[in-house]
């Protein structure tokens, strides 16, 4: 089995989305460790608030697989794909596939949203801190502690854990 990290993001109908996001995420995957939720700006484009998290699961699934049922949940929650850049109902990333390094089918791993953003490397080192960053070599944890983006405001959102580990 493959440990894979996901990152989960909503700016409309939050609750809602992410929310059924983390139900069928549970549904096809099995338990998630699960990140605190948390509030931030809208990064590159003026849109309202999103709330962001982390969940980690194991699978079998191919990172292609995984990435077309992430798709489908975010269809399943109205995802609209026309514009790249704006608010959304869901927005669902692979961000590790183990210490998979790949950029092939539509998939690139790891993600480097990780190391670009405050809103996923910091619940992806709320739950795996002790993990390497498979390019950089870095610890999670490391690299979040010398994350130096004071831009990038991190609010805890109240949200119940549901996270099974």
């Amino acid at each position: 089995m493959t440990q894979v990290y996901v990152s989960i993001g909503s700016n409309i109908e939050r609750r809602k989305h992410i929310a059924s996001a983390l139900q069928l995420l549970a549904k096809e995957f099995g338990p998630l460790r699960q990140s605190s939720v948390y509030e931030c700006a809208a990064v590159g484009f003026e849109s309202a608030p999103f709330y962001n998290l982390v969940v980690g699961f194991e699978t079998a699934l191919s990172p292609g697989a995984v990435r077309d049922c992430l798709h489908a949940i975010e269809d399943c929650n109205g995802r609209d794909r026309t514009a790249p850049l704006g608010a959304r109902t869901l927005d669902l990333d692979i961000l590790l596939y183990d210490d998979l390094v790949i950029a092939t089918d539509g998939v690139v791993l790891p993600r480097d949203d990780i190391t670009r953003y405050a809103f996923v490397l910091g619940p992806l080192a709320e739950i795996a801190g002790s993990l390497q960053h498979p390019v950089t070599g870095k610890r999670l944890a490391d690299m979040w502690a010398e994350f130096g983006d004071n831009h990038q405001l991190l609010q805890r959102v109240d949200w119940p854990s549901t996270a099974t580990s």
